[in-house]
């Protein structure tokens, strides 16, 4: 299954809108996956309009109607591999220790928040994943997001995705 990772969208402060290429990975994806920070529910509607499947969670920026409608954790199993969602994981030191005590009963952990990609493996074997932001790189040299292929229970072509910058073709 073709997995696409998204992350602190920020629809419609950050960003009108994911950009096109984004658009066209929903298209081609399975399932997609967003680790919070929407901010309005607007993009909600939309990827639960286009996705295939859609697993989701609020983050720390989105309001009472998000966190109504979304979970803090979400689990799910996609092409044998079992997947937690989060928004906020804290600070990066002592992330893998923290991580796998808290989701020791999955294989990956897809998180957000801090808008910097990461892809680490715990002593344990948990995988961490974080896609980036497709809409606001603040620090980062790019926007960004992750595709991957789940099956079998294992995960293959884990990919970061670096945008354009505007102007860029």
């Amino acid at each position: 299954m073709k997995v696409l990772l998204l992350a602190d969208t920020h629809v419609p402060r950050r960003a009108r809108d994911l950009p096109d290429r984004v658009w066209a990975e929903v298209r081609a994806a399975d399932v997609v996956v967003h680790a919070g920070d929407w901010v309005e529910p607007g993009l909600l509607d939309l990827l639960e309009q286009r996705a295939r499947r859609l697993v989701a969670v609020f983050g720390n920026n989105d309001g009472a109607e998000l966190r109504r409608r979304l979970p803090e954790v979400a689990r799910e199993t996609i092409g044998g591999v079992r997947f937690a969602v989060v928004h906020e994981t804290g600070d990066a030191k002592g992330r893998e220790r923290r991580c796998q005590e808290m989701y020791g009963d999955v294989d990956v952990l897809v998180f957000g928040h801090s808008h910097i990609p990461w892809d680490t493996v715990t002593p344990s074997g948990l995988r961490l994943l974080n896609p980036g932001s497709p809409t606001d790189r603040r620090r980062q040299p790019r926007c960004t997001y992750m595709t991957l292929t789940a099956g079998n229970g294992s995960l293959d072509a884990v990919t970061l995705h670096r945008l354009p910058l505007p102007g860029e073709a």
